[in-house]
């Protein structure tokens, strides 16, 4: 009887523990204000155009693979831009390093850039702030057997598809 109630407070301290915690995603790009540091912007803003650091914690539990996007919303004139997306990270990742890009340990999508890999920000001079938001994905699935050529319209409705969960983080950047 004893051990019985050992197990289950065990048990029950376990998938409290479990519960409580959240997923998230931490990205090694910002100056402690959340602005972008230079070393990450594109070499046309005078950067260097290495992709920062991002790692996360707390999985959900099924999680059989992930996907990175790095979106900024107030570009093109409200319509978006596409830095980064990642796709069939394994489910044993819990980061990307600091310059992992283009040999990320996965299939990096075609930037608005046009280029496949990481794209620094490079908002127009005097456009305001613009906000690079990253977001990690979750998902049910190990890879989203997607084509070489896939958009990221495309490629964002199969990671919505399989998200379990998902956790984002947003810098700003201006010219």
């Amino acid at each position: 009887m004893i051990r019985l109630v050992l197990v289950v407070l065990l048990l029950t301290v376990a998938i409290s523990a479990q519960a409580g915690s959240s997923f998230t995603v931490t990205v090694d790009a910002g100056d402690g204000h959340g602005h972008v540091r230079r070393h990450f912007v594109y070499p046309a803003c005078g950067g260097d155009n290495v992709s920062p650091r991002v790692h996360w914690t707390h999985a959900p539990h099924g999680a059989r693979g992930f996907a990175l996007t790095v979106f900024d919303p107030d570009a093109n004139h409200g319509k978006g831009w596409w830095h980064w997306f990642v796709i069939d990270l394994p489910a044993t990742a819990t980061a990307l390093q600091e310059g992992a890009s283009p040999r990320a340990p996965a299939h990096s999508l075609r930037n608005d850039f046009g280029t496949r890999g990481w794209g620094g920000p490079c908002p127009p001079v005097g456009d305001g702030p613009h906000h690079y938001v990253f977001t990690l994905y979750a998902l049910d699935t190990a890879t989203l057997g997607l084509p070489a050529n896939v958009t990221p319209a495309a490629a964002l409705e199969a990671v919505h598809a399989h998200t379990l969960r998902r956790a984002s983080t947003t810098f700003v950047y201006a010219r």
